[in-house]
């Protein structure tokens, strides 16, 4: 039985062996990424049972991370590895800060080989949760399609939905991102954004006016990432202010919005607080970016539990 379903694109990540623009680095280490399978493995860690619909090529790297993901916990029984279809890459830059940027040469994907009828209503059977964002329809147009046959199924299902609109303009503009995404937001129980993406679709990056729009939308949870300022919730009438947790060192950002999606979405199906559930995802947060690379830093629950002063660490 799974806890949560997500549906996405993976992609071989090159991290920079050194800080700075990357037309000056040299050597590139291999990593795995992407913010749907960054989401799953943030669940998997911190003991959910997680599920992955996804499409690799069927070559050396898609190879390495079916075998990486599998490893981590998580059902791949819906991902396949598709011929005549390269594997996905990015390059990444990191400044000095932590902040970066990200170069991808994912086109033509594999996951394009995806299609509605991929959609199986067995693999949904008994879950409680559908993640989706907005990576995943940026790829290409028919995606668009899949995630609602997707929302339809969970639907049917009493699955929650969870959605991180998590715009990438280097894959679409602003103006096919709102068309899009708008339609899914119908659908949502839980909605985790950032301002500059809730500006996007909702034309404002208020946060009081961001929670009314997802009121009027019937939409049951908000979580608005701030980043080092914290987070904002709004669940059932009660709206709080999540202090921010401070990283010991920042050392690389990406990661961190997916890991705090997965910390939060972990407080809603143990029935936690809105204020546990947002210091808690503000938490995993604060660790990833401590850590170089797209999920390395994504927590194991003892390992949030000592952060949280809960439990005591001990070195065996």
């Amino acid at each position: 039985m799974k806890d949560v379903i997500t549906i996405g694109d993976a992609m071989i990540t090159f991290n920079p062996s050194t800080t700075g623009p990357m037309r000056f680095v040299q050597t590139f280490e291999r990593k795995v990424g992407g913010a749907e399978l960054n989401f799953a493995i943030g669940c998997s860690r911190l003991g959910l049972h997680t599920g992955w619909i996804s499409r690799l090529g069927n070559d050396e790297f898609g190879k390495h991370i079916f075998n990486f993901v599998r490893g981590e916990g998580i059902d791949v029984s819906e991902v396949k590895l598709v011929d005549g279809y390269p594997t996905s890459l990015n390059f990444k830059e990191i400044r000095e800060g932590g902040d970066g940027s990200t170069f991808y040469y994912r086109f033509n994907s594999p996951i394009t080989t995806l299609s509605k009828e991929s959609i199986k209503s067995s693999f949904f059977e008994n879950a409680k949760l559908l993640h989706i964002t907005g990576v995943f329809s940026a790829i290409a147009e028919k995606n668009e399609e899949i995630v609602h046959e997707a929302i339809s199924e969970a639907k049917k299902q009493n699955l929650l939905i969870s959605f991180d609109p998590n715009i990438r303009l280097k894959l679409w503009s602003k103006e096919q991102a709102k068309k899009v995404l708008s339609g899914y937001l119908p659908h949502v129980d839980i909605f985790l954004t950032g301002l500059e993406e809730a500006e996007i679709l909702l034309g404002t990056s208020d946060p009081e006016e961001i929670i009314e729009h997802c009121k009027k939308l019937g939409i049951s949870y908000v979580a608005i990432k701030l980043g080092e300022k914290g987070s904002i919730g709004y669940h059932n009438g009660e709206q709080i202010e999540a202090a921010p947790v401070v990283p010991k060192k920042v050392v690389d950002t990406v990661g961190a919005g997916d890991g705090f999606d997965a910390g939060f979405v972990y407080g809603v199906l143990q029935g936690w607080s809105l204020a546990k559930s947002l210091y808690f995802a503000n938490t995993i947060g604060s660790l990833v970016v401590s850590v170089s690379g797209d999920n390395e830093g994504l927590p194991y629950l003892d390992e949030v539990l000592v952060a949280l002063g809960e439990k005591q660490f001990i070195d065996r």
